[in-house]
């Protein structure tokens, strides 16, 4: 009976304790907001009048709640915290929220305007005009070239292989150097433009892998796999500056082949027959590219089933203002034009 009575004891003690916790202080928003909205930030379970909230580690109030405009910002996950209390007995809550675009992106369709030869053994990476002349870089371990190629007739005019050990990825060619990506090794190639000479070599930071390469007029722009996209500093190919691509609804990985237009970033997606139109400030998909059924008019018709047989090569003519894709080892690529 004393045993019962005094479990009996215990367990109101314990149950008085729970009662009088004090709850915990957390940081109330959206998980995702749109950016054209308005992001309110407050504070649930707090009497403390003291209270700073910060946005990336930026202050950005000192109100018991915010409406923060958050139309300049990039898209993708950020960190806000809430500063409470005095500074001799602050506390720091935080809570992760994600931007998205503020609508959904146009969805386009296209033309094919011309056919061109392709090389069937190519697993194209990455697919580039400079003068008007074809380049192409090429994957797989042992099979990894980068080459300069006749658009009209597939004849490989200028070859550089790859070392075996190396999967070569998205070339660029920029002030008169080509640059070349591998996929896992961490690592970039810089060649002479007109001998193929490799010149120099660049290191990966932060970004996962190397897959996609193109260029503005100051910085080469780089995919690895992930939906970030990340800006290098073409002398020593530091990466300055990243965004990350999402639609008004969630993010797009595995952004693939890119090539830089009128201001845009165009992106293969691996394994999605689509070419996804990407805001370079801010990461927003503002529009999507249909290109399902441009397999089906290969001539080798099993590559439109593969499973890594896929859409992969943009390459923009700034000089006849001519957009061509192509595919991993198709035998054709193609002009087409954009319906919007």
């Amino acid at each position: 009976m004393q045993l019962n009575r005094f479990l009996a004891i215990a367990t109101l003690v314990i149950g008085l304790h729970s009662c009088n916790k004090t709850p915990e202080i957390t940081i109330v928003s959206p998980d995702k907001i749109q950016i054209h909205q308005k992001l309110t930030i407050a504070l649930e379970n707090t009497t403390n009048s003291e209270v700073e909230y910060f946005l990336d580690g930026i202050s950005v109030g000192k109100q018991p709640s915010l409406h923060l405009d958050i139309h300049d910002y990039k898209l993708g996950k950020h960190t806000l915290q809430a500063k409470v209390g005095t500074s001799e007995n602050a506390t720091m809550k935080e809570k992760k929220v994600i931007f998205l675009a503020p609508s959904a992106p146009k969805v386009y369709g296209y033309k094919v305007i011309h056919s061109f030869p392709h090389d069937r053994t190519s697993f194209t990476q990455g697919l580039e005009f400079h003068n008007n002349h074809l380049y192409e870089g090429t994957g797989q371990r042992g099979k990894s070239v980068l080459r300069k190629v006749d658009l009209h007739t597939g004849e490989v005019l200028q070859e550089q292989a790859l070392a075996k050990k190396f999967f070569g990825e998205g070339i660029t060619i920029f002030n008169d150097k080509i640059y070349q990506l591998t996929w896992q090794n961490k690592l970039g190639f810089i060649y002479d433009l007109d001998t193929f000479k490799t010149l120099n070599t660049f290191s990966y930071q932060e970004s996962l892998e190397g897959w996609g390469l193109t260029h503005n007029n100051t910085h080469l722009i780089k995919s690895d796999g992930s939906e970030k996209i990340w800006f290098l500093n073409p002398e020593n190919g530091k990466e300055e500056r990243v965004i990350e691509v999402y639609t008004n609804k969630k993010k797009i990985n595995n952004l693939n082949e890119l090539e830089y237009i009128d201001g845009k970033i165009y992106a293969n997606v691996w394994t999605k027959n689509a070419i996804v139109i990407i805001n370079p400030k801010n990461g927003a998909v503002e529009a999507l590219v249909n290109m399902k059924n441009l397999a089906k008019q290969l001539d080798n018709k099993t590559v439109a089933d593969s499973q890594d047989k896929v859409l992969n090569g943009i390459a923009y003519n700034a000089t006849t203002k001519k957009l061509y894709v192509t595919g991993k080892n198709w035998d054709k690529i193609f002009e087409i034009e954009i319906i919007k």
